[in-house]
């Protein structure tokens, strides 16, 4: 039985070298993006955390790699023409990875539909 990483470097590490590149890139681009995320591993793949909640999931499968925003695909339909997509997932090749602008629209929708809690002032109540 294969056993499961313990963080996104040894996950990349048994990666081969063009989906692991590929994957690097969007690591780098998301934590450029949104410095505040921390990295864990939830489900097996590597994942990113914002204010202790998962933004998103990333990963490599047998023939291509993926980002997995949740249900926020449907939203960007039309900007996603050309790649592979189901419910909550963006397949692409390590050779075409997705381009940074893209990747922040998933994440933006993530974020606005609720997907990530953001952080609040604290509000208090006039009794």
């Amino acid at each position: 039985m294969k056993t499961k990483p313990e963080t996104i470097d040894a996950y990349l590490k048994a990666q081969d070298r063009d989906k692991r590149a590929a994957l690097e890139k969007l690591r780098r681009s998301i934590k450029a993006m949104y410095p505040r995320v921390t990295e864990c591993i939830s489900y097996g793949l590597p994942a990113f955390r914002l204010d202790g909640k998962i933004l998103v999931w990333f990963g490599a499968g047998a023939k291509h790699c993926a980002l997995y925003p949740g249900g926020v695909v449907d939203e960007l339909k039309d900007e996603l023409r050309g790649y592979e997509t189901s419910k909550g997932t963006v397949r692409f090749q390590p050779d075409d990875p997705l381009p940074s602008t893209l990747v922040r629209k998933l994440i933006q929708a993530r974020i606005a539909r609720g997907g990530v809690r953001k952080k609040t002032a604290k509000v208090t109540s006039r009794r």
